[in-house]
């Protein structure tokens, strides 16, 4: 299939733009935390509700984006939810009560989670297979990296906590107009398209058809464990380390760190995929995942905590774009986005369950030790999942590229 270099790179940099706004966006009501809590006199556990809310929007989100975009198309798909999350992230800022923010919050969720499975499909389509793992992964580095601004905006702005979902409202609103001009449709979706008609798939045939059973299910149980552990840090890693002790900047600084360690690693991760053993590679981000959690835990000086916070962010940026990368060579093109937006939607049970039960455990009187403890046996699970996955594509990354280059 012909990839013209000027279609790929205006794609891949529009996705990343969105998927900047998107990291801001997602850790909004972390930085506001503090904020929330006292506008609103929440406890422990409301603040939980009121992280969930957001990631149970993503759910739905993500699955009937993937599979209506199936249907009638990437790019318009992704600007409607971009508008979707905009909007309800500007209205954050003006709601009064409770019962309004959660709605507000799972609204802005739903628009997030409808976003992210057409950026990784547009982003996957734009390019070859050999630099699949890479295009998705400069995407992808948008994610934290819009993550280190909201922690930045929220130290910059202190109490003025509105001030995060203004920005967060409006950039979305004003990149719309980009996306119209700009942002080509996947020709390989066209082509399916004009080739095949209004032929579609059931999603039980696009999920489980022709022998995907397995790795579908690989996919589902890596998704869950790992965005459980991914939305319980960048939801409750300000608050679990002024629980132990460090002031608001310098929580805010850790948080900074592990956005920014989120970056490289995304970008070290999909780098790695295209170049190495894909096994070898899961094994490297998941250990140092577990190992930077352990930091986190066990760190009292602000120096070793930014070290660890880093790490964390590092390493679980890099799983979750390992994951990402992995998903969409398991489904053909015309059922790409249902593949990749069940297995997004899957894993948002992961994420809605780390915050909440963070919130539970901590509301019981434990700490954070025992929080990041909590998430070891899901992280081993998520690993045998995925390896299960890879060895179902052949073993390695590079031989599902060389099989994929042969029969094209």
């Amino acid at each position: 299939m012909n990839h013209s270099p000027r279609r790929a790179t205006l794609t891949i940099a529009l996705c990343f733009i969105v998927a900047l706004i998107e990291g801001f966006d997602l850790q909004s009501a972390g930085t506001a935390a503090a904020g929330l809590r006292q506008t609103f006199s929440l406890d422990p556990k409301m603040m939980g509700w009121v992280f969930s809310a957001g990631i149970i929007g993503l759910l739905p989100g993500a699955f009937f984006g993937g599979w209506i975009a199936d249907r009638i198309g990437r790019k318009k798909i992704l600007i409607a939810a971009v508008l979707l999350f905009g909007v309800f992230s500007l209205s954050t800022a003006y709601v009064e009560h409770f019962s309004s923010l959660l709605v507000v919050r799972f609204m802005t969720g739903l628009g997030l989670g409808a976003a992210l499975p057409n950026l990784i499909a547009l982003c996957a389509e734009a390019v070859g297979e050999q630099r699949r793992g890479t295009a998705i992964s400069v995407m992808y580095a948008g994610v934290p990296l819009g993550g280190a601004l909201a922690a930045v905006v929220a130290m910059t702005f202190g109490e003025h906590w509105q001030m995060t979902f203004f920005i967060g409202g409006l950039a979305p609103l004003l990149v719309v107009p980009l996306m119209l001009l700009w942002l080509p449709e996947s020709s390989a979706f066209k082509q399916v398209r004009h080739v095949s008609g209004e032929a579609r798939s059931s999603v039980g045939q696009a999920l489980f058809g022709e022998g995907r059973g397995m790795t579908t299910l690989g996919l589902w149980l890596s998704y869950f464990f790992t965005l459980t552990v991914m939305y319980m840090l960048l939801n409750w890693l300000p608050s679990l380390l002024l629980e132990q002790g460090f002031s608001k900047p310098q929580a805010g600084l850790v948080q900074m760190l592990f956005n920014i360690g989120g970056t490289l690693g995304s970008l070290l991760g999909g780098l790695l995929l295209d170049r190495c053993n894909a096994i070898k590679v899961v094994l490297f981000v998941y250990a140092g995942l577990l190992s930077a959690l352990a930091g986190v835990g066990v760190s009292v000086g602000i120096v070793p905590m930014g070290i660890a916070g880093f790490a964390a962010g590092l390493f679980v940026m890099a799983a979750q774009l390992v994951l990402y990368a992995l998903a969409p060579p398991s489904y053909p093109t015309a059922v790409r986005a249902t593949g990749v937006g069940a297995a997004v939607a899957i894993g948002r049970l992961g994420s809605v369950a780390g915050p909440l039960a963070a919130g539970q455990i901590l509301a019981a009187g434990a700490g954070t030790s025992t929080v990041l403890l909590a998430t070891s046996p899901g992280l081993i699970i998520a690993t045998l999942a995925i390896l299960g996955v890879i060895r179902n594509a052949g073993g390695t990354r590079v031989s599902t590229v060389n099989s994929a280059a042969e029969h094209s």
